[in-house]
């Protein structure tokens, strides 16, 4: 049996000899930048007319990679790929199967500064955030591979005299995973190796904002020596690949994390049964958030706009965990701008690969900043601009730390999700009106409590409707076992990615009972 889950340490760049090994890391991918990568169907490698170019975030000119491009024609091939190797991987030990994924977990924790690396360049995060990505991921592989052999193992039903009675966990089928580019080794992996570890058999689709780091990850599995066609890599258009396997009678599941109006179209067109199919597709979704820290009157201001800052500008603002709201009882509302607005100044932005001081990073595309910078917009008529409001130097897609003061709470930049670094203050009457604020949108995914009135913390556990809820620490961050994380209401299907609840989204429960003579 496997040792007791631990969750993988993060690096300390403080530390000159990591630090160094990183910067290692750093240059050898910079040498390797711009390679060609192909699709990955039933093990072998097809190289396509067509590619996605991956582009480097803090410098568009650089192309990290490029990456294949699938079409429908690959995608049903990669399925039917799926389709059969399914007919024998379903019976494979979980003893087996979960050896691939201590396999894998292992491949990369000695090579994690590299896939770091890949990281800060593929979607600009920075050297903490790129580490914490990767070590999450193989919380991931650790962490479902056990998991796979509990489920294997009896299961407590009640005993009666004269029957044999017992219950099993069988995969689905295949299936079709589609991971997110904000978390595009974790979630990616995550997705893909709970979904292959329960015994199904996948088509990962991953984001044309990440494909690099998803063909690294594919690359892993061949060399662990996963059988060929468990996981077939088809990189792709929503529509032609993505949209297609949906909508396929013979997908058994979609695994998707990503935003709420594509989340939404995923699960109506999953619910409708198209001819041949024989079963209700399962869909587990991680959707968005409009995530809200709460700071009490009573508290240590400096620990709560510490908490605030580091939710809020992580990653750029680009995680569904983000702080985007900060709830403010107004007792303390201006002393705990005095104290943020110059915290955020002192971010030091910039291009992650070149240093690791630079906090915070590009955005992830054109798009993504033109959309941040409309809400930006529309914030300016909505609430007072304390600091930020435009793009920052330097050749890419590059937006200064925002934060927004006295905004009403039902304000657009108060209520849609923005998805980069956009903070919105808004002044409470009372812990009533801050608790009413924080369930005021559509979303339930995570939020904060800074207070040290034990009546008020108690409450906000019963009241404050979200997935995940801490106190008195920031909202981003959770640990894999630690923090089981999923929302709830329009941030998904609570699907607990990392909890003890997650493989079964990917298996169906199946009694047995024998009658004894």
């Amino acid at each position: 049996m496997p040792t007791p889950f631990v969750n993988e340490p993060l690096s300390n760049f403080d530390d000159a000899a990591i630090a160094s090994k990183m910067q290692r890391a750093i240059d050898r991918v910079r040498a390797d930048l711009g390679r060609d990568y192909p699709l990955v169907i039933d093990g072998n490698k097809v190289k396509t007319s067509a590619t996605i170019a991956s582009i480097d975030p803090s410098n568009p000119d650089t192309v990290v990679g490029r990456v294949a491009e699938g079409t429908r024609e690959h995608a049903e091939r990669a399925l039917q790929t799926a389709l059969e190797r399914f007919k024998t991987w379903q019976h494979v030990a979980a003893e087996e199967r979960a050896s691939y994924l201590f396999k894998a977990a292992k491949v990369i924790r000695d090579r994690k500064f590299d896939y770091a690396a890949w990281m800060v360049f593929e979607v600009g995060k920075s050297w903490a955030e790129a580490d914490a990505d990767v070590a999450e991921t193989i919380d991931f592989l650790e962490f479902y591979a056990r998991e796979a052999l509990r489920l294997a193992s009896e299961q407590p039903v009640t005993k009666i005299k004269g029957e044999d009675n017992a219950l099993v966990y069988i995969p689905l089928g295949a299936g079709v995973v589609i991971p997110p580019w904000n978390f595009p080794m974790a979630i990616m992996a995550g997705m893909t190796s709970a979904a292959i570890v329960a015994g199904n058999t996948v088509v990962l689709k991953p984001s044309s904002d990440s494909p690099v780091i998803a063909a690294k990850f594919v690359e892993v599995l061949d060399e662990v020596g996963l059988p060929a066609g468990v996981v077939n890599f088809v990189p792709g258009g929503g529509r032609d690949v993505g949209g297609y396997l949906v909508e396929h009678p013979k997908t058994r599941f979609i695994a998707f994390t990503g935003s709420k109006e594509v989340g939404l179209h995923i699960n109506q067109e999953a619910a409708t049964p198209r001819k041949g199919q024989v079963w209700i597709k399962r869909a587990i979704l991680e959707m968005g958030g409009k995530d809200s820290i709460v700071v009490d009157e009573d508290v240590d201001l400096d620990d709560a706009v510490k908490g605030v800052v580091a939710s809020a500008f992580g990653f750029q603002g680009q995680k569904c965990s983000a702080c985007s709201r900060a709830i403010v009882h107004e007792k303390v509302y201006d002393a705990f701008v005095a104290r943020l607005v110059p915290m955020v100044n002192a971010i030091k932005q910039g291009a992650p690969h070149e240093s690791k001081d630079n906090a915070m990073g590009p955005v992830v595309n054109e798009k993504a900043a033109h959309d941040i910078l409309g809400y930006i917009e529309t914030g300016k008529s909505e609430g007072k601009l304390l600091t930020g409001g435009m793009r920052a130097a330097g050749s890419g897609y590059f937006i200064q730390p925002t934060v927004f003061g006295d905004v009403p709470p039902d304000a657009t930049i108060s209520q849609e999700e923005i998805f980069g670094p956009v903070l919105a203050l808004i002044r409470a009457k009372d812990f009533d009106d801050a608790l009413a604020i924080a369930n005021n949108t559509e979303f339930g995914l995570t939020g904060a409590v800074y207070s040290n009135k034990r009546e008020h913390i108690e409450r906000a556990r019963h009241e404050f409707h979200v997935g995940n809820l801490y106190f008195n620490r920031k909202c981003t961050g959770a640990l894999v076992g630690v923090h089981p994380f999923g929302g709830f209401n329009m941030s998904g299907t609570d699907s607990k990615a990392g909890g003890r609840d997650y493989l079964l989204l990917f298996t169906q429960a199946k009694t047995t009972s024998e009658k004894l003579r």
